[in-house]
Protein backbone atom coordinates (compact mmCIF):
# COMPACT_ATOMS: atom_id res chain seq x y z
CA UNK A 1 0.00 0.00 0.00
CA UNK A 2 2.75 2.27 0.78
CA UNK A 3 4.92 3.53 -1.90
CA UNK A 4 8.23 5.84 -1.73
CA UNK A 5 7.56 9.11 -4.00
CA UNK A 6 9.91 9.80 -6.07
CA UNK A 7 8.79 13.68 -6.75
CA UNK A 8 11.39 15.71 -6.30
CA UNK A 9 11.62 17.57 -2.97
CA UNK A 10 10.97 21.41 -2.24
CA UNK A 11 11.95 23.82 0.48
CA UNK A 12 10.08 26.69 1.12
CA UNK A 13 12.04 29.36 3.00
CA UNK A 14 11.61 32.79 4.65
CA UNK A 15 7.78 34.06 6.17
CA UNK A 16 6.06 31.23 3.66
CA UNK A 17 7.95 28.45 5.71
CA UNK A 18 7.07 29.90 9.22
CA UNK A 19 3.58 30.51 7.69
CA UNK A 20 3.05 26.64 7.79
CA UNK A 21 4.65 24.99 10.32
CA UNK A 22 2.28 22.75 12.57
CA UNK A 23 0.49 24.62 14.65
CA UNK A 24 0.20 23.11 17.95
CA UNK A 25 -2.42 24.71 21.07
CA UNK A 26 -0.36 27.51 23.16
CA UNK A 27 -0.05 25.82 27.02
CA UNK A 28 -2.98 24.16 26.21
CA UNK A 29 -3.83 22.54 29.69
CA UNK A 30 -3.19 18.62 30.33
CA UNK A 31 -6.85 17.84 30.48
CA UNK A 32 -7.35 19.45 26.92
CA UNK A 33 -4.68 17.24 25.68
CA UNK A 34 -6.91 14.15 25.24
CA UNK A 35 -10.40 14.08 24.43
CA UNK A 36 -12.90 10.89 24.77
CA UNK A 37 -11.81 6.84 24.51
CA UNK A 38 -11.56 5.30 21.59
CA UNK A 39 -14.71 3.38 20.39
CA UNK A 40 -15.10 1.01 17.67
CA UNK A 41 -15.58 2.85 14.08
CA UNK A 42 -18.48 2.57 12.23
CA UNK A 43 -18.01 2.16 8.41
CA UNK A 44 -18.02 4.79 5.72
CA UNK A 45 -19.62 4.84 2.10
CA UNK A 46 -17.50 4.40 -1.12
CA UNK A 47 -17.44 7.47 -1.67
CA UNK A 48 -14.94 7.93 1.64
CA UNK A 49 -11.82 6.22 2.73
CA UNK A 50 -11.82 6.03 6.94
CA UNK A 51 -8.40 6.40 8.78
CA UNK A 52 -7.47 5.59 11.93
CA UNK A 53 -4.10 6.89 13.03
CA UNK A 54 -2.82 6.07 16.39
CA UNK A 55 0.34 5.68 18.37
CA UNK A 56 0.46 3.02 20.77
CA UNK A 57 1.15 3.43 24.74
CA UNK A 58 4.56 2.23 25.22
CA UNK A 59 6.90 3.38 28.33
CA UNK A 60 9.58 5.55 27.40
CA UNK A 61 8.31 7.43 24.62
CA UNK A 62 7.02 10.19 26.29
CA UNK A 63 10.18 12.19 26.23
CA UNK A 64 10.23 11.93 22.59
CA UNK A 65 7.43 14.45 22.00
CA UNK A 66 4.66 14.19 19.60
CA UNK A 67 4.24 12.45 16.29
CA UNK A 68 3.41 14.90 13.14
CA UNK A 69 1.11 13.66 11.22
CA UNK A 70 0.90 14.96 7.95
CA UNK A 71 -2.24 14.31 5.28
CA UNK A 72 -1.65 15.35 1.70
CA UNK A 73 1.86 17.65 2.98
CA UNK A 74 -0.63 19.76 5.09
CA UNK A 75 -0.47 19.45 9.15
CA UNK A 76 -3.35 16.93 10.78
CA UNK A 77 -2.30 16.69 14.70
CA UNK A 78 0.34 15.76 16.56
CA UNK A 79 0.06 12.28 18.54
CA UNK A 80 1.42 11.68 21.86
CA UNK A 81 1.87 7.95 23.03
CA UNK A 82 -1.68 6.91 23.30
CA UNK A 83 -3.34 9.08 21.23
CA UNK A 84 -5.13 8.61 17.94
CA UNK A 85 -6.93 10.55 15.42
CA UNK A 86 -9.71 9.53 12.92
CA UNK A 87 -10.41 10.99 9.72
CA UNK A 88 -11.83 10.67 6.22
CA UNK A 89 -10.76 11.39 2.65
CA UNK A 90 -11.60 10.84 -1.21
CA UNK A 91 -10.56 7.33 -2.37
CA UNK A 92 -7.73 7.71 -3.75
CA UNK A 93 -3.91 8.56 -3.81
CA UNK A 94 -2.62 10.60 -1.04
CA UNK A 95 0.79 11.38 0.92
CA UNK A 96 0.51 10.80 4.61
CA UNK A 97 3.10 9.80 7.27
CA UNK A 98 3.92 10.40 11.56
CA UNK A 99 7.22 12.03 12.00
CA UNK A 100 9.04 12.40 15.33
CA UNK A 101 12.00 14.80 15.99
CA UNK A 102 10.08 16.63 13.22
CA UNK A 103 11.57 20.62 13.20
CA UNK A 104 13.51 21.89 12.04
CA UNK A 105 12.68 19.94 8.16
CA UNK A 106 9.05 19.15 8.98
CA UNK A 107 9.60 16.29 6.23
CA UNK A 108 6.20 15.15 6.02
CA UNK A 109 4.92 18.99 5.01
CA UNK A 110 8.27 19.48 2.48
CA UNK A 111 9.52 16.20 1.36
CA UNK A 112 6.89 13.71 2.64
CA UNK A 113 8.37 9.76 0.63
CA UNK A 114 5.01 8.29 1.82
CA UNK A 115 1.89 7.64 -0.61
CA UNK A 116 -1.08 5.50 -0.57
CA UNK A 117 -3.35 4.06 -2.44
CA UNK A 118 -6.86 4.12 -0.75
CA UNK A 119 -10.20 2.32 -1.84
CA UNK A 120 -13.24 3.85 -1.24
CA UNK A 121 -15.25 1.89 1.48
CA UNK A 122 -12.57 0.47 3.55
CA UNK A 123 -11.32 2.00 7.17
CA UNK A 124 -7.28 1.52 7.24
CA UNK A 125 -5.89 1.41 10.64
CA UNK A 126 -2.38 3.00 10.69
CA UNK A 127 0.36 2.86 13.93
CA UNK A 128 3.22 5.84 14.40
CA UNK A 129 6.21 3.92 13.58
CA UNK A 130 8.98 5.02 15.63
CA UNK A 131 11.52 3.27 14.34
CA UNK A 132 11.03 4.59 11.04
CA UNK A 133 11.83 8.12 8.79
CA UNK A 134 7.69 7.94 8.67
CA UNK A 135 6.17 5.19 7.12
CA UNK A 136 3.17 3.86 8.89
CA UNK A 137 2.56 0.63 10.10
CA UNK A 138 -0.68 -0.99 8.67
CA UNK A 139 -1.99 -2.92 11.53
CA UNK A 140 -5.20 -5.07 11.21
CA UNK A 141 -8.39 -4.26 12.85
CA UNK A 142 -8.70 -6.53 15.92
CA UNK A 143 -5.16 -5.77 16.69
CA UNK A 144 -5.25 -2.25 16.32
CA UNK A 145 -8.56 -2.09 18.72
CA UNK A 146 -6.45 -4.32 21.07
CA UNK A 147 -4.02 -1.43 21.25
CA UNK A 148 -6.58 1.07 21.25
CA UNK A 149 -8.57 -0.55 24.09
CA UNK A 150 -6.97 2.82 26.12
CA UNK A 151 -6.10 5.30 23.53
CA UNK A 152 -7.95 8.65 23.66
CA UNK A 153 -8.82 11.16 20.96
CA UNK A 154 -5.56 13.92 20.38
CA UNK A 155 -6.95 17.14 21.26
CA UNK A 156 -4.71 19.66 21.43
CA UNK A 157 -3.84 20.44 18.11
CA UNK A 158 -5.45 22.51 14.70
CA UNK A 159 -5.94 20.36 12.08
CA UNK A 160 -4.63 22.20 8.45
CA UNK A 161 -5.20 19.26 6.38
CA UNK A 162 -7.95 20.04 3.46
CA UNK A 163 -8.11 17.26 1.89
CA UNK A 164 -9.66 16.02 5.14
CA UNK A 165 -13.28 15.91 5.35
CA UNK A 166 -16.10 14.62 7.78
CA UNK A 167 -16.76 11.16 8.08
CA UNK A 168 -20.31 10.25 6.49
CA UNK A 169 -21.35 7.17 8.55
CA UNK A 170 -23.52 3.98 6.87
CA UNK A 171 -26.87 4.36 8.24
CA UNK A 172 -29.79 1.39 9.02
CA UNK A 173 -26.62 -1.40 7.87
CA UNK A 174 -23.39 -1.72 10.41
CA UNK A 175 -20.73 -3.47 9.31
CA UNK A 176 -17.90 -4.84 11.54
CA UNK A 177 -14.12 -6.29 9.95
CA UNK A 178 -12.39 -9.20 12.22
CA UNK A 179 -9.10 -9.10 10.55
CA UNK A 180 -7.37 -12.48 10.56
CA UNK A 181 -3.76 -12.74 10.43
CA UNK A 182 -3.27 -15.36 7.80
CA UNK A 183 0.33 -15.76 9.16
CA UNK A 184 -1.48 -16.89 12.70
CA UNK A 185 -4.36 -19.40 11.20
CA UNK A 186 -2.24 -21.23 8.68
CA UNK A 187 1.90 -21.57 7.67
CA UNK A 188 3.22 -20.05 4.56
CA UNK A 189 1.18 -21.46 1.42
CA UNK A 190 -1.27 -23.47 3.51
CA UNK A 191 -4.74 -23.79 3.56
CA UNK A 192 -6.38 -26.85 4.82
CA UNK A 193 -8.87 -27.94 7.73
CA UNK A 194 -5.60 -30.19 9.29
CA UNK A 195 -3.39 -27.52 8.07
CA UNK A 196 -4.90 -24.48 10.64
CA UNK A 197 -2.52 -23.34 13.59
CA UNK A 198 -3.99 -24.39 17.61
CA UNK A 199 -2.95 -20.36 17.87
CA UNK A 200 -5.85 -20.12 14.82
CA UNK A 201 -8.17 -22.60 15.58
CA UNK A 202 -8.37 -21.24 19.14
CA UNK A 203 -8.80 -17.57 17.61
CA UNK A 204 -11.57 -18.30 15.52
CA UNK A 205 -13.32 -20.26 18.24
CA UNK A 206 -13.48 -17.21 20.30
CA UNK A 207 -14.45 -15.35 17.46
CA UNK A 208 -17.61 -17.75 16.88
CA UNK A 209 -18.37 -17.39 20.55
CA UNK A 210 -18.61 -13.63 20.52
CA UNK A 211 -20.49 -13.64 17.06
CA UNK A 212 -23.16 -16.14 18.40
CA UNK A 213 -23.68 -13.94 21.08
CA UNK A 214 -24.50 -10.98 18.53
CA UNK A 215 -26.71 -13.36 16.44
CA UNK A 216 -29.66 -11.64 16.92
CA UNK A 217 -28.10 -8.40 14.71
CA UNK A 218 -26.65 -10.37 12.97
CA UNK A 219 -28.00 -10.71 8.90
CA UNK A 220 -25.33 -11.89 6.88
CA UNK A 221 -21.30 -13.19 7.84
CA UNK A 222 -18.71 -13.02 4.68
CA UNK A 223 -15.32 -14.97 5.10
CA UNK A 224 -13.09 -13.60 2.53
CA UNK A 225 -9.61 -14.86 1.86
CA UNK A 226 -7.24 -12.46 0.73
CA UNK A 227 -3.61 -13.32 -0.03
CA UNK A 228 0.27 -11.53 -0.93
CA UNK A 229 1.48 -10.96 -4.85
CA UNK A 230 3.42 -14.02 -4.88
CA UNK A 231 2.31 -16.81 -7.20
CA UNK A 232 -0.42 -16.72 -10.18
CA UNK A 233 -3.05 -14.91 -9.52
CA UNK A 234 -5.13 -17.64 -10.53
CA UNK A 235 -3.70 -19.99 -7.96
CA UNK A 236 -3.68 -16.87 -4.98
CA UNK A 237 -7.50 -16.86 -5.82
CA UNK A 238 -7.87 -20.64 -5.02
CA UNK A 239 -5.79 -20.49 -2.09
CA UNK A 240 -7.77 -17.20 -0.58
CA UNK A 241 -10.84 -19.61 -1.57
CA UNK A 242 -9.60 -22.32 0.25
CA UNK A 243 -8.43 -20.89 3.50
CA UNK A 244 -11.82 -18.80 3.50
CA UNK A 245 -13.65 -22.30 3.44
CA UNK A 246 -11.73 -23.62 5.95
CA UNK A 247 -12.15 -20.57 8.49
CA UNK A 248 -16.20 -20.70 7.90
CA UNK A 249 -15.65 -24.57 8.90
CA UNK A 250 -14.33 -23.96 11.84
CA UNK A 251 -17.01 -21.25 12.15
CA UNK A 252 -19.49 -23.52 11.65
CA UNK A 253 -18.23 -25.73 14.01
CA UNK A 254 -18.55 -22.85 16.96
CA UNK A 255 -22.16 -22.84 16.72
CA UNK A 256 -22.43 -20.18 14.02
CA UNK A 257 -25.52 -20.48 10.94
CA UNK A 258 -24.58 -22.10 8.09
CA UNK A 259 -27.28 -20.37 5.70
CA UNK A 260 -25.63 -16.97 7.27
CA UNK A 261 -22.06 -17.67 6.85
CA UNK A 262 -20.77 -17.94 3.38
CA UNK A 263 -16.78 -18.21 2.20
CA UNK A 264 -15.27 -16.20 -1.17
CA UNK A 265 -11.69 -14.83 -2.28
CA UNK A 266 -10.39 -11.88 -2.98
CA UNK A 267 -7.16 -13.26 -3.60
CA UNK A 268 -4.01 -10.88 -4.27
CA UNK A 269 -6.57 -7.99 -5.73
CA UNK A 270 -7.22 -5.90 -2.71
CA UNK A 271 -3.23 -5.79 -1.07
CA UNK A 272 -2.56 -3.18 1.88
CA UNK A 273 1.09 -3.59 1.06
CA UNK A 274 1.48 -2.86 -2.90
CA UNK A 275 5.67 -2.61 -2.65
CA UNK A 276 7.92 -5.50 -1.53
CA UNK A 277 11.38 -6.24 -2.84
CA UNK A 278 14.63 -8.32 -1.52
CA UNK A 279 14.56 -11.86 -1.75
CA UNK A 280 12.14 -13.85 -1.64
CA UNK A 281 12.48 -14.44 2.08
CA UNK A 282 12.22 -10.68 2.85
CA UNK A 283 9.39 -10.46 0.58
CA UNK A 284 7.43 -13.00 2.39
CA UNK A 285 8.08 -10.78 5.59
CA UNK A 286 6.98 -8.09 4.11
CA UNK A 287 3.70 -9.09 2.42
CA UNK A 288 2.61 -11.05 5.79
CA UNK A 289 -0.31 -7.61 6.06
CA UNK A 290 -1.38 -9.16 3.09
CA UNK A 291 -2.24 -12.64 3.99
CA UNK A 292 -5.19 -12.15 5.96
CA UNK A 293 -9.00 -13.87 6.53
CA UNK A 294 -11.59 -11.26 6.54
CA UNK A 295 -15.13 -11.85 8.84
CA UNK A 296 -17.42 -9.35 7.68
CA UNK A 297 -20.70 -9.17 9.62
CA UNK A 298 -23.33 -6.84 8.52
CA UNK A 299 -26.25 -6.12 10.57
CA UNK A 300 -28.83 -3.76 11.50
CA UNK A 301 -27.30 -0.68 13.11
CA UNK A 302 -28.19 -0.06 16.66
CA UNK A 303 -29.35 3.45 17.32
Amino acid sequence: MFKRNHATPFVLCGALLFAGLPLLAQAAPETKTFGAAYQPVAPVGNDQVQVVYYRAAEAGQADKGAAHVYVDRRFHTGLLPGGYTAFCVKPGDHTLGAYLNDAPLYKGKNSDTYRAEFQGGKTYFLRVNSTSTGAPQVVARADAERELATGRVQAHALSRASTIEACRYQQGVAQQDHTLSGDVLFAFGKSGYQDITAQGRATIRELASQLRGDAAAAKRIQVIGHTDSLGSEASNQVLGLKRAQTVRRILLDGGLPASAVSASSAGSQEPVIDVCRGSKSEQVRCNAPNRRVVVRVEGSAQG
